[in-house]
């Protein structure tokens, strides 16, 4: 039964299903928290709590080591 599931022609009706369902404008963003969802799943599930900190370059930082590269 479940090897039917995923044959191309299922596959495609999903898709127009989902374009129909929610649109073409709103399904990348469905997409995006899909994969958000999936990430913070696998890390909650190895056990790696930490939360990710971007990392946020000041301008002014940049420009202080650029700076300081060609004084060297």
């Amino acid at each position: 039964m479940l090897e039917n599931l995923l044959r191309p022609t299922h596959l495609l009706l999903l898709i127009i299903a989902a374009l129909l369902l929610f649109g073409p404008s709103k399904l990348p963003e469905l997409g995006r928290s899909f994969g958000t969802m999936l990430k913070e799943f696998k890390r909650g599930a190895r056990g790696d709590f930490e939360e990710e900190k971007p990392k946020e370059i000041n301008a002014q930082e940049i420009n202080t080591t650029q700076e300081a590269n060609k004084t060297s």
